[in-house]
């Protein structure tokens, strides 16, 4: 299955167009997408709630930091 991920851009917009840096991007994603895939389907087999599952997925990247946010 090929997933179609955005076109990254930078933060003024522009297009990230190198393609080592679109592959690395589309490999990290495919594997974030499998290991969030996993674990929402091990919590349903141990019968958490898939809601409850789901919003612990979106708390987990919100609580996400940039290391290199500017100051």
């Amino acid at each position: 299955m090929t997933n179609e991920w955005p076109k990254w851009v930078r933060d003024d917009g522009s297009v990230v167009s190198c393609t080592e840096k679109v592959k690395v991007m589309s490999e990290n994603f495919d594997e974030l997408k499998q290991i969030a895939q996993d674990a929402l389907e091990d919590g349903l087999l141990m019968e958490v709630s898939e809601q409850q599952m789901r919003e612990a997925l979106h708390q987990l990247v919100e609580q996400l930091i940039n290391p290199y946010n500017k100051i």
